[in-house]
């Protein structure tokens, strides 16, 4: 097999209670290289269209890269892929840890979860020991209980956990999976799928290794790229702080959501940034697998409600979502929500924001205390939100609602409720607003999964480095692309950027090393790769590109047979009818048509459907996917 691959995707059939070592099809490396595009071609090919996400006929993928478990920079990286109960269309979420070198270790480069087992259950892979054992001990329990009771049963503490916690269980449309107590495949609904297939945890370990092609040439090649990150000011800031740096960042440029996107800019943002947090609450520095940032924080709580608290995170999109975006400038709450939603198993995003959507109803009068149990919701009330959270997680009163994410509890509710839910597709919105963010409002408005800041985001409109700017997309286009106001040249960014973060989620590598500015980029993929894997194709960027063109592309085919198309690729009325309110944004609102159009015409897809053509189809061997039921 090629350099980098063990060659065999292991599947488990949950119906029939048996293990299937499946050979790894050699044409997939070149058109796929691993990771987001393998799981992109297997679910395409073995999810049908309609399938409803909480079925038996869905699947859950767990997918590597062929640099997963090596030496690389921040590799430790893991993807599930699966059909969103959130949205009920293209899911994935990234995870960190060291989950995916342990899958590569045991011997194989993919996990597909089938079927549904009649009984709780967990996964256990320990290499060629293949086990479905029963989980009904484990049912009902949190996410670190059960992380600790299977690493007790299988007498190893370096095993490694992915589990549910109760909102799997329950089937809350925003479920994770806590990989090792802290580490969240959160968005989208991958822990709503384990659920419905009563797999209660995976739990893996391997004692094999990855060999690369050319081990020296690797090995050299890795050492250079770890001293890159370690001189790169942006990932020391990275490593001090983790992404609590962006809340000042969001805050100078009017763009830290607050009152649910309401507005860009909030009065209690000083007690939610890393110069606050870090020498009050901070205890420890921690890193996933081959990481040299090392950016996770372990954070306690010492005083006040919550005393006692210890827990990982939150990063800033959950300093945003249970901080500015709810009222509340106290960071011992938002690490409190951040833990009950690691230990029930919830995406603090999508929690943060339907919590924001309902605060909003309430507060404009859509909604009153009959709809909510006789709750009086407001901003800014902690112990409400705590609250609120368990309520989720339970499925209790109120809570039943709210589980089901924004999107589908406005459209129970009506009552014109739609307005304050601030969604893409069914996913609700990150941490950011294109009102002052051109770029992100295009990305937002065309991700595969939804609103989406994690598959395309740039922020050269937000942070300058006009040098780098401009070796990546020229001096003619500079001013246009790093003005946070105009739409012009915005698709072009989108376009690149996408691709690279493409490439990056084939591999599977950590975001933050093809963040801005890039510690790397196509060209240093295109460098490393053919040692990697002993191809020399991978060593052109034009071929990488085409390979990140094909794998948009092909999510793109899969939402279409859903029936999503350019009428879905838009952004809340919040942001493109209501002026930003206040700060340097003021007045500020998004035009997405002119974008749209640039975007489809750089990816050969139709400027009225946003489907792609028939030229494009042909140009990237895709024409098999347009005939596929």
């Amino acid at each position: 097999m090629t350099g980098g691959y063990t060659g065999k995707i292991l599947r488990v059939n949950l119906t029939d209670e048996n293990f299937q070592v499946d050979s790894l099809p050699k044409e997939w490396i070149r058109d796929f290289i691993g990771g987001d595009g393998f799981g992109a071609k297997l679910l395409f090919d073995e999810v049908p269209a309609k399938t409803d996400p909480l079925s038996p006929s869905n699947k859950l993928i767990i997918g590597t890269g062929p640099i997963t478990g090596t030496m690389w920079p921040m590799s430790g990286r893991t993807v599930f892929i699966s059909k969103a109960p959130l949205t009920g269309i293209w899911g994935e979420s990234h995870v960190g840890g060291h989950l995916g070198p342990e899958l590569k270790y045991a011997g194989y480069d993919m996990l597909v979860v089938e079927g549904k087992s009649e009984k709780p259950v967990y996964i256990s892979i320990e290499d060629s020991n293949l086990q479905i054992l029963d989980a009904k001990h484990l049912w009902g329990l949190t996410t670190d209980k059960t992380t600790s009771e299977i690493k007790t049963e299988h007498h190893n503490p370096d095993i490694q956990v992915a589990a549910i916690g109760p909102a799997g269980e329950r089937l809350v449309r925003y479920a994770s999976v806590i990989v090792n107590y802290a580490r969240a495949a959160g968005r989208t609904g991958m822990g709503a799928v384990l659920g419905s297939k009563n797999v209660k945890a995976i739990a893996i370990r391997g004692t094999g290794a990855v060999e690369v092609h050319d081990h020296e040439g690797f090995v050299n090649l890795a050492k250079e790229a770890h001293s890159k990150v370690r001189i790169n000011p942006q990932a020391r800031e990275m490593g001090k702080y983790g992404t609590w740096v962006l809340t000042a960042v969001k805050q100078e440029i009017g763009e830290l959501p607050t009152y649910n996107h309401q507005t860009g800019v909030f009065d209690g943002w000083e007690k939610l940034s890393g110069d606050y947090i870090r020498p009050r609450y901070t205890v420890a520095d921690r890193a996933c697998f081959g990481c040299s940032l090392g950016c996770k924080k372990v954070n306690y709580i010492a005083e006040g409600p919550f005393k006692g608290t210890l827990e990982e995170g939150p990063e800033y999109e959950g300093l945003m979502a249970f901080g500015s975006s709810l009222g509340i400038d106290d960071y011992a709450t938002t690490l409190k929500a951040n833990q009950i939603c690691n230990k029930y198993g919830m995406d603090i995003i999508s929690a943060g924001a339907t919590i924001g959507f309902a605060i909003e109803s309430f507060e404009k009068g859509a909604i009153t205390e009959e709809d909510t149990g006789g709750l009086r919701l407001q901003w800014g009330d902690r112990e409400q939100i705590i609250h609120l959270l368990e309520m989720i997680a339970k499925r209790e009163g109120f809570g039943e609602l709210l589980a089901e994410g924004s999107k589908k509890a406005a459209e129970t509710l009506g009552r014109g409720t739609d307005k304050f839910a601030i969604h893409v597709k069914g996913m609700e919105v990150s941490g950011q607003d294109g009102r002052t963010h051109r770029s992100i409002a295009l990305g937002h408005a065309t991700g595969a999964r939804g609103a989406d800041h994690l598959r395309s985001l740039v922020v050269v409109d937000q942070l300058g480095y006009e040098d780098v700017a401009a070796k990546r997309w020229g001096a003619d286009k500079l001013p246009e692309i790093i003005d946070p106001y105009t739409e012009k040249y915005k698709a072009n960014a989108v376009f690149e950027s996408e691709n690279a973060y493409c490439i990056r989620d084939t591999l599977i590598v950590c975001w933050y090393s093809v963040s801005w500015p890039p510690i790397f980029w196509m060209e240093d993929f295109a460098k490393m790769l053919p040692l990697a894997t002993g191809d020399s194709f991978f060593g052109k960027v034009e071929n990488l590109t085409k390979i990140a063109e094909r794998q948009v592309t092909l999510k793109r085919l899969f939402n279409a047979r859903e029936g999503i198309t350019k009428k879905d690729d838009q952004l809340p009325d919040r942001f493109t009818k209501d002026p930003m309110p206040e700060g340097p944004g003021k007045g500020q609102i998004v035009n997405l048509e002119p974008m749209l159009r640039d975007y489809y015409s750089l990816r050969g897809w139709d400027l009225e459907t946003g489907l792609p053509t028939t030229k494009t189809l042909k140009r990237l061997s895709l024409e098999w996917a347009a005939a596929h039921p």
